[in-house]
């Protein structure tokens, strides 16, 4: 169900924190025009710790209302209290989503059997595809490739995205997963190198900016047509390294606040990234002629 690229959506804002419905919409409807393979709302990219229940909820139903069944949405349903997240698949099941994404529980770094339990858990509160996350970097612990092993024998467990940086990880858990099991990237610059060891695609930050340029990548990776995914991994590789400059998503907002695609607001403890960074994303999309209209116009 779920292959290719696909976005891990940010959340607008307006000046006041609110949530911006209308801008969301156009987001949607952007990447559905850009021809993205599929959408992934309320992850870490989409603010979701700052969310609440009825916003995070919201910004899924309008993600899944905006889509019209013409790409899958992979809603966001991770973090460390378990019968929490119980919930909170439950009601996106209840919302109609094709699957749901779950970070590993970060803070309280549980065991490998803890991990284990915590997405049998989750898996079996639910008949939708799981879709593990795992993001040491941010979570303090590593669900290891063993773990996972055991993890893809849950017959709704279906995949991982792996962002764990570590391509011997990566290479490993490819090997020893059932190949029905799909494993994406959780970085964009490293998305090539997975795909040629037998990776399903991405779940993407920089496709937020560029999600046509993104999903030709992925898609000529995925056909082995190496030569055409590495001239466009060359070209944006500035903006998939500038995105990462300060904390996600503070750059990415950034960017495409000076494409015209939204406010550029942030909830705390997420603040606005300092002006040299401002000034350094501003240059790269420059370089790559995405300001002056023609992307943002694509939201309208």
């Amino acid at each position: 169900m779920f292959s290719g690229c696909g976005t891990a959506l940010v959340t607008p804002f307006r000046r006041d924190f609110s949530l911006d419905e209308a801008t969301l919409k156009k987001l949607v409807l952007r990447q559905i025009v850009a021809g993205i393979n599929f959408l992934s709302p309320c992850g870490t990219t989409g603010e979701n710790p700052t969310l609440t229940r009825e916003e995070h909820l919201r910004v899924v139903e309008i993600t899944v209302a905006e889509v019209q069944g013409r790409v899958p949405v992979m809603g966001g349903a991770g973090g460390y209290n378990t019968s929490e997240i119980v919930a909170l698949a439950k009601d996106l099941e209840s919302l109609h989503v094709a699957g749901i994404l779950s970070v590993a529980p970060y803070y309280n770094r549980p065991t490998q059997e803890g991990l284990y339990r915590h997405f049998k858990t989750i898996a079996e509160a639910v008949s939708i595809p799981v879709i593990i996350y795992n993001v040491p970097r941010r979570t303090g612990v590593n669900v290891e490739p063993e773990t996972l092993v055991r993890l893809s024998e849950i017959a709704n467990i279906t995949g991982v995205k792996e962002a764990s940086a570590d391509i011997s990880q990566m290479a490993a858990i490819i090997a020893k997963v059932p190949e029905s099991f799909s494993v994406f990237s959780g970085d964009d610059a490293i998305a090539l190198p997975l795909i040629s060891l037998g990776g399903r695609g991405l779940i993407s930050v920089v496709s937020n900016e560029i999600p046509a340029e993104m999903t030709s990548l992925v898609q000529h990776a995925l056909r082995n047509d190496f030569a055409a995914a590495r001239r466009l991994q060359q070209r944006y590789l500035p903006l998939m390294e500038v995105n990462f400059l300060e904390t996600n998503p503070l750059p990415v907002k950034a960017a495409m606040a000076a494409m015209g695609l939204l406010e550029p607001v942030w909830r705390l403890p997420l603040c606005p990234p300092k002006p040299e960074t401002v000034e350094k994303v501003r240059r790269v999309l420059e370089s790559l002629e995405l300001l002056g209209g023609k992307h943002a116009a694509r939201a309208n």
